[in-house]
């Protein structure tokens, strides 16, 4: 069945032209990872990022696909514009303006995407000149000066323009959102060199056939299990009551509202992992003895590592989905068309019932997403994993994944076509 929805896909001009569009820009994207900036030593700068790897370089490396370590004109990644799109998100909850912006419909989502932009190139632009100062002080820069700190800069910023430029094009003309897709692209692409060197180990002894299949078996169940999380809901009964107008009677159906489990998606493995990778980061270039040791001591798989992690995990979570979802403008929101939700009264008793549920099963997404991030590090620390499994990497990968395949499935059916899972689509007909 899979393979006739595959070829159901070229069947329909539009979603056959927006896939190929789609196919296209992320292959210039991945061409452009290729393409240096002047002036580097790239043998000193691969010694650099094969010691940085547990540092917040790695971090980064991973979400720019590898343009980093090889300092490609997309070095700086999709990073700059995920930093600078939470940030306006934060400043929404603060500023009033932001605020009466969010809720101005298109026009105001465009006024608040221009303004991301400006802070996509602000934030390039500081992230740029640290770059190519810290380039200096490492030694891999040929010839080092004011002309290399500016054409870098120049560089960088305008590789992260034109990814994000890339991103929206695919948004509006693909299929799936483009950012995502694009930081996708890059995590997908280190795969193969990944399987190889498990491969590789395993012809050389260094890995048993035994551990190969524990290790696939294991990527299954996580897999398995972010895809079940991720589609995890609890639904919240609504009703709506009956009311007369003219002669006719509306209203009286039964609806429900959906909350994640996990609403605050992979905004706090990230921040975390940022924030906890700092001070080995900050040790590559500061010679001080104690922060070599803090450094050492912060890394994946260690206790001193893993706890701060989980904790930081556990705060993101609560204070991105408290930024995010307000239960205050819901509970109005269902009290201005008539909702309520059986047994809680309208108003301020629906918003501190939302509130309450919502703080539940955001524990549980915080226990999820600690695990799925935390124990692929240590399965690599203490089983000798050839390489990094990483919980971040996966969240984004299978989450990016459901959202585009449901994105293909609402175009297919909307025009009587079965979709890629029979049994979802099929349920509701004869």
């Amino acid at each position: 069945m899979v393979g006739s929805s595959v070829r159901n896909i070229f069947k329909i001009p539009e979603l056959k032209k927006r896939i190929l569009f789609t196919a296209l820009l992320l292959a210039v994207y991945r061409v452009g990872v290729h393409v240096p900036t002047p002036g580097i030593d790239a043998g000193a700068l691969a010694d650099f990022f094969a010691r940085a790897q547990d540092t917040i370089f790695g971090l980064f490396n991973m979400f720019s696909g590898g343009a980093l370590e090889r300092l490609s004109v997309f070095a700086l990644g999709i990073m700059p514009y995920i930093s600078a799109s939470i940030i306006l998100q934060l400043l929404t909850v603060a500023i009033p303006h932001l605020e009466r912006l969010s809720k101005e419909g298109e026009q105001g989502r465009k006024k608040i995407t221009q303004y991301t932009r400006y802070g996509t190139v602000f934030l390039s632009i500081i992230q740029g000149f640290g770059i190519s100062v810290g380039l200096e002080q490492m030694g891999v820069v040929l010839d080092p000066g004011w002309s290399f700190r500016v054409m870098t800069v120049l560089t960088l910023t305008a590789g992260t323009a034109f990814i994000m430029w890339l991103g929206e094009q695919i948004t509006e003309h693909g299929i799936g959102n483009g950012i995502s897709l694009i930081i996708f692209a890059g995590i997908v692409a280190r795969l193969p060199a990944a399987t190889s060197k498990t491969f590789k180990m395993m012809t050389t002894g260094d890995m048993g056939i035994f551990g190969v299949i524990l290790l696939t078996a294991f990527m299954v169940g996580v897999i398995a299990i972010i895809v079940f999380m991720e589609q995890g809901q609890r639904r919240l009964p609504v009703q709506y009551p009956k009311r007369m107008v003219g002669r006719k009677m509306y209203g009286g159906q039964a609806s429900y509202l959906p909350l994640k489990i996990n609403t605050s998606g992979v905004i706090p493995p990230i921040f975390a992992s940022s924030i906890i990778m700092f001070p080995a980061t900050a040790a590559g270039f500061i010679d001080v003895p104690w922060m070599k040791a803090v450094a050492d001591a912060l890394r994946p798989g260690s206790i001193f590592y893993e706890v701060p992690f989980i904790a930081l995990i556990f705060f993101f979570c609560y204070f991105y989905t408290a930024v995010t979802f307000n239960p205050s403008d819901v509970a109005d929101n269902l009290k201005k068309q008539g909702g309520f939700i059986p047994g809680i009264r309208p108003g301020k008793r629906t918003a501190d019932f939302i509130d309450r549920v919502l703080t539940r099963i955001t524990l549980g997404g915080a226990i999820y997403i600690s695990a799925i991030c935390v124990l692929p590090s240590i399965m690599m620390t203490k089983f000798n994993v050839p390489f990094y499994f990483g919980g971040t990497s996966l969240l984004i990968v299978v989450g990016v994944a459901i959202d585009t395949v449901s994105q293909i499935e609402s175009h297919m059916l909307s025009r009587n076509y079965e979709g890629f899972l029979k049994k979802g689509t099929m349920k509701g007909r004869r």
